[in-house]
């Protein structure tokens, strides 16, 4: 079992919610069980899957979970550009939080690199 809270993506991922959760509460409510959800559900799934697959026994089974979590965070992107687009998101807010995403996808690349080096 390795200790999810050390890795800095999951770290990242985390704060990323709070600031997610903090940008979409003023979004209409008509979008409370829509966009708004969508989004932070997609957030919280992101540090969510490295933890898991922080726990899981095998490489193999780590490299899954980053997977799902890179998959999350693409489904968050889109997200955040639809939200931007509909006038939601500021382009201070949304150019803040894709950055912040971004810079969690590559460490997430970097980790998932690792793990694939670690199980070959």
């Amino acid at each position: 079992m390795r200790p999810h809270q050390k890795l800095e993506a999951w770290s990242k991922a985390v704060d990323l919610v709070i600031d997610l959760y903090k940008a979409t509460e003023p979004f209409p409510r008509e979008e409370k069980f829509g966009l708004t959800s969508q989004i932070r559900r997609a957030a919280v799934s992101v540090p969510s899957n490295i933890a898991e697959g922080a726990a899981r026994r095998s490489s193999k089974e780590f490299g899954h979970f980053i997977s799902n979590a890179q998959g999350s965070a693409s489904e968050l992107k889109t997200e955040l550009i639809i939200a931007h687009r509909l006038g939601y998101l500021s382009e201070a807010a949304f150019a803040e939080l894709f950055s912040k995403l971004e810079r969690i996808g590559r460490l997430m690349t970097g980790l998932s690199r690792r793990v694939r080096t670690t199980s070959a």
